[in-house]
């Protein structure tokens, strides 16, 4: 949010103005971070509250945030709520706002304010449209407690990063009255086949994150036992949200639909090695960059008219890229010669440096620069070509808009790689995928 917008209200200015708002929990300066908890419930009460509530405390200690604890709905003016970067709605349950408090949260959202949903927080308000929005899906039904089987879809964004391709976990596991894929973005979904009670016909999201008008919105179903504030694992799921949330962390948030992977993680079937060094593949499916100079291209086919998603992560100041547009060849610097490459390297001239089209056209740099995440947390690309135009998204924010003018380096077909740069060089790789699209002009 902006932060030049929140006020540095003391702990005790804090508590007079809430009433039974809780004292923070780091102490605050004019640059801290601000997240409030809401925990008010108008139907069934999770006796897990406290120690979500506790759980969001011990986050913002150890991660640089204030915290605030309150279940009185009079904390949401818009005075109050400016002070904020977050709002997390710890498993709320029912009609918890009133019209004049619902007006303040949808400005405060529309100022680019943060929700977080826990749990619950999807069993709330369910007579107002712009909550239902928010929270992305509302509550239907759920079976008993049991174990079931986690997808992992976005291993870049900070709330699932950490995590294997699968996550095995207890739970109470919602049945949502619609689908949010469409709308949202999906970080995790449930394998219906791993327990019984699922109605979502094996497309069950179960984590979610979207910008939505204005504002930042993530929500995971998880968190209904008192054990899962106690597990590493969730508790990391639950700071990635709070820290994109926060702005603390970027991701692509837009919704994802009609991809399908070049690499998955689990082979690196129908990839080449050009030129010298290495990727190397490990158990938990990254693709880590050795030596070089040299080239992991696919060959299995090229493509014309496409938008291409990878995620990436630098080890510190290391270089590499993304290639596209260049002929089949053995020779790595055939990619160089005839294609074009979206740089990694966050420190090189603006030409080539992270999104420039390497050597052409550099990025929007302060785009670049607030949209990017530093070394040793994950990124991603979209690398969108139609025709002989180029644009590059990361995290979700367009940085570089290119147009091909060289007959030698058409964008009109060619194939897609990563570069392995050199000795010293470590950048990684997960989750290469790529959406056809139709022809420019048809």
């Amino acid at each position: 949010m902006r932060s030049t917008g929140r006020l540095t209200t003391g702990v005790v200015g804090a508590a007079l103005l809430l009433g039974c708002v809780t004292a923070p929990a780091v102490s605050d300066s004019a640059d801290a971070k601000r997240v409030l908890v809401f925990s008010k419930t108008a139907g069934f009460r999770h006796d897990s509250i406290p120690e979500g509530i506790a759980t969001v405390k011990q986050l913002g200690e150890s991660n640089g945030f204030t915290v605030d604890a309150t279940e009185d709905a009079a904390a949401f003016t818009g005075k109050n709520l400016g002070r904020y970067d977050a709002v997390v709605f710890m498993s709320t349950t029912g009609d918890v706002l009133d019209d004049t408090q619902q007006q303040a949260f949808e400005g405060y959202i529309r100022h680019g304010g943060a929700y977080v949903g826990v749990h619950s927080a999807a069993d709330t308000e369910y007579d107002w449209a712009f909550y239902g929005g928010l929270a992305g899906a509302y509550f239907q039904n759920h079976p008993a407690i049991q174990p079931a089987t986690v997808n992992v879809e976005d291993r870049a964004h900070p709330a699932t990063s950490h995590l294997a391709g699968t996550w095995d976990r207890t739970d109470e596991w919602y049945n949502y009255r619609s689908n949010p894929r469409e709308r949202a973005h999906v970080l995790a979904s449930l394998d219906e086949t791993s327990y019984t009670g699922g109605t979502m016909n094996g497309d069950h999201p179960i984590a979610w994150c979207q910008n939505y008008q204005g504002g930042r919105a993530f929500y995971t179903g998880g968190g209904h036992t008192k054990e899962s504030y106690a597990d590493p694992a969730f508790r990391q799921h639950l700071l990635g949200g709070i820290r994109w949330a926060i702005g603390d962390a970027q991701a692509d948030c837009r919704p994802e639909n009609g991809y399908r992977p070049l690499f998955d993680g689990s082979s690196l079937d129908g990839w080449q090695q050009a030129g010298p060094g290495s990727f190397t593949l490990s158990d938990d499916g990254t693709l880590t960059s050795t030596g070089g100079l040299g080239l992991l291209w696919y060959t299995p086919s090229d493509f014309g008219s496409y938008s291409l998603k990878l995620d990436w992560k630098a080890a510190g100041d290391d270089n590499s890229g993304v290639f596209v547009g260049f002929p089949p060849s053995d020779d790595p610097w055939s990619a160089v010669d005839n294609g074009y490459e979206i740089q990694i390297d966050a420190t090189d001239v603006p030409e080539k440096t992270t999104g420039s089209v390497y050597g052409f056209q550099s990025a929007d740099l302060k785009k670049r620069d607030r949209a990017l995440n530093p070394p040793g947390e994950w990124n991603t690309y979209e690398i969108r070509v139609e025709g002989e135009r180029l644009r590059v998204w990361l995290n979700g924010v367009k940085i570089n808009d290119f147009t091909n003018t060289d007959p030698a380096r058409s964008l009109v077909d060619g194939h897609i790689g990563i570069q392995n740069h050199g000795s010293g060089d470590e950048v990684s790789f997960r989750d290469i995928r790529i959406k056809e699209l139709p022809a420019k002009g048809k």
